[in-house]
């Protein structure tokens, strides 16, 4: 009788792909972390991109109130400071209570006077070299049209925003003798509104108050 020798293998351990299934999860994972982190930085980029280009707006809305600043400084003293100019953006009164919707009010823009900017690298007649657009309305604070200050149009007396004289200064302490006090007529003002325009949608208003000395 033959007898065969019986040899024992070990038993084979079960492979069931547990360690293929994690590192595929870790995988995705990791994925989604490195498009979240590029998702972050396009966004930190378009975000300071954009405040670049609104401060780059909010810069270019100062030649607007030089602009103005000029003409009135050329005209306040002539008659024609009391008619409006439509094409240079300027208008005698401003209505009682009025509060304009500068933004999403166009009527409010439709007179306004569009600076001239040229930018030589570019050859652009129209914007600057950061692809600006400025224009500009001024008001004067006087509620009648086309009337001089505190003059009587219509049987109504325009008494416009202004600065007092210093003639009215009284009180302790004031020396309206004195051989150094001086007066000053009373200055009208004038409200001078400046919207700039750039590069992805960029919209500025800057609003600011001069006076004729």
């Amino acid at each position: 009788m033959k007898r065969h020798a019986q040899i024992s293998l070990p038993m084979r351990r079960c492979q069931r792909g547990v360690t293929l299934f994690i590192a595929l999860i870790v995988l995705v994972a990791m994925t989604m972390a490195a498009v979240a982190m590029m998702r972050s930085v396009d966004t930190a980029t378009v975000v300071a991109g954009n405040i670049g280009f609104r401060q780059s707006a909010v810069n270019a809305a100062d030649q607007g109130v030089q602009a103005a600043y000029a003409w009135l400084g050329a005209t306040f003293k002539t008659p024609a400071i009391n008619d409006d100019d439509a094409p240079n953006g300027y208008f005698s009164s401003v209505t009682a209570g009025e509060a304009p919707d500068w933004y999403t009010n166009s009527a409010s823009w439709a007179n306004a006077f569009n600076l001239a900017l040229s930018c030589p690298a570019t050859g652009s007649t129209t914007t600057d070299c950061a692809g600006n657009t400025v224009s500009y309305v001024i008001h004067r604070m006087c509620p009648v049209r086309q009337c001089a200050p505190n003059a009587t149009c219509d049987g109504v007396t325009n008494v416009c925003g202004q600065t007092l004289s210093s003639t009215a200064v009284s009180g302790e302490g004031v020396e309206q003798g004195a051989a150094n006090f001086f007066t000053t007529p009373p200055a009208t003002h004038y409200r001078v509104t400046v919207r700039s325009t750039g590069p992805r949608a960029s919209i500025a208003y800057v609003q600011t108050m001069l006076r004729a000395q």
